[in-house]
């Protein structure tokens, strides 16, 4: 693989942006503080539950009627600050949108599928830091269930709850309901 050198001094997301436009197929990065950060590979159950998490809330916005929101996949980011960049692995974006650009700028809904050394706890920070975030759910594949960080009527209070297989959960905004075993169907 041809790998690009890292740059040695910190970098905005701009920077970032056309720093890795043109990287190698399969090379992902995210930027933290201003320093890349290389993505690792995915297992395949993280790929499958993954996949299965984006069905899940396209299939929901569209039972709902929300032509306003749309559900992506791995490959857009969230811009936390100016040097800081996320790529979740899934979304829930609402408003207009570019759909050539690669970040989301009102996400809603922002989705981990949790691998052995993810730092999920810093990531919630960061999310929550973002006024448009309401939820943010942490899937673990292994155990069939999730960790659903969400904004309370009390400003500033984040509720966490873990969800197994047979729950639901609601999501407002943007107004629908899932059942946590469809994240993990297959």
């Amino acid at each position: 693989m041809n790998t690009r050198a890292l740059p040695t001094a910190p970098m905005s997301v701009d920077d970032f942006l056309a720093w890795s436009k043109d990287l190698p197929e399969g090379e992902r990065y995210e930027l933290v503080g201003g320093r890349p950060a290389r993505m690792q590979s995915e297992r395949i159950i993280h790929a499958e539950t993954k996949a299965n998490v984006w069905l899940t809330l396209r299939n929901a916005l569209r039972s709902a009627g929300r032509t306003d929101c749309h559900a992506f996949i791995d490959g857009v980011s969230v811009r936390i600050d100016e040097t800081t960049l996320r790529e979740p692995d899934a979304l829930i974006h609402c408003g207009p949108y570019d759909p050539n650009a690669s970040i989301a700028e009102n996400p809603v809904v922002v989705v981990e599928v949790a691998s052995p050394r993810s730092p999920e706890s810093k990531k919630t920070l960061e999310y929550f830091s973002l006024e448009s975030v309401e939820h943010y759910l942490v899937l673990f594949p292994g155990e069939g269930r999730v960790l659903h960080q969400f904004r309370s009527q009390t400003p500033g209070e984040i509720v966490s709850r873990i969800l197994g297989k047979d729950a639901t959960m609601e999501l407002t905004p943007p107004g629908i309901t899932l059942a946590v075993e469809a994240f993990f169907a297959g």
